[in-house]
């Protein structure tokens, strides 16, 4: 049975995409069956999985919008060994559409009923927003991932997130875990940095996961090549967080 993570945090830039793709090729790499979902109308994933998202034929927008696509026909392989169902700025136009629908929320829900199994993990790449995107994903996920970058607004925007995973919890699905909170761009040399890492670990405890992602040059160059940081450069800190990162959500998933 596949187990699917919501990568999500409301607040753009503290690493989300970086970690959908990266936690993606790290999975397939320990020989996992793996599937990315775009669900941000930026396509940022689908480019850094080496998908170009202004070639696109079909992409999510058409599996949501129920314009009779068959899923296969949407699904690309990646290089980087997982499968991807990509996004581009047609989604805008969806998310948009939806609020017109029953059951709106259930939507991707529905589309993946035939092929989760397929997969033994689902990584979906959520919007910078609390809207019905993002509540699609959520209402389809076992667990939330939430990357946090370590600064000081990082715990205002946690309380709000946290508000809405109760809530999703509350009306759609129940069975919603917080799959950890992830500390990104790490700079130790930071004071600030290691004080807001602190007070994660005093408000959050098991919450917040072991693995911390780094600051990283190889981890901000390696978009621009449309590749994860594990091909791009395995041997970088950035490589090693994120395959320790794969293999901490292995055993707690479990």
């Amino acid at each position: 049975m596949s187990k699917i993570f919501s990568i999500c945090n409301q607040k753009g830039g503290v690493g989300k995409t970086t970690t959908s793709v990266n936690l993606s090729a790290a999975l397939s790499l320990n020989n996992k069956k793996v599937l990315l979902i775009d669900m941000d109308p930026q396509g940022n994933a689908t480019m850094g999985s080496g998908i170009d998202k202004y070639e696109l034929e079909y992409s999510l927008a058409d599996l949501l919008l129920e314009n009779n696509k068959n899923i296969e026909e949407i699904i690309f392989n990646s290089d980087e060994g997982f499968d991807v169902i990509p996004a581009n700025q047609a989604l805008t136009f969806a998310e948009v559409k939806l609020l017109e629908l029953k059951n709106r929320e259930l939507i991707l829900r529905k589309i993946l009923e035939n092929i989760k199994d397929n997969y033994q993990y689902i990584v979906i790449d959520c919007p910078p927003s609390l809207n019905i995107l993002t509540v699609n994903a959520l209402a389809v996920s076992d667990y939330v991932i939430i990357p946090t970058q370590c600064e000081y607004y990082a715990l205002e925007g946690l309380t709000a997130l946290l508000e809405t995973i109760d809530k999703i919890k509350i009306s759609v699905n129940e069975g919603l875990k917080i799959g950890g909170i992830l500390r990104t761009m790490y700079d130790p040399r930071n004071n600030l940095a290691q004080d807001v890492s602190s007070e994660l670990e005093t408000h959050f405890g098991k919450n917040v996961l072991n693995t911390i992602i780094p600051r990283n040059v190889s981890l901000a160059e390696a978009p621009s090549y449309g590749s994860s940081i594990i091909s791009y450069d395995k041997s970088s800190k950035g490589s090693i967080s994120y395959l320790a990162l794969a293999g901490e959500l292995v055993r707690t998933s479990k």
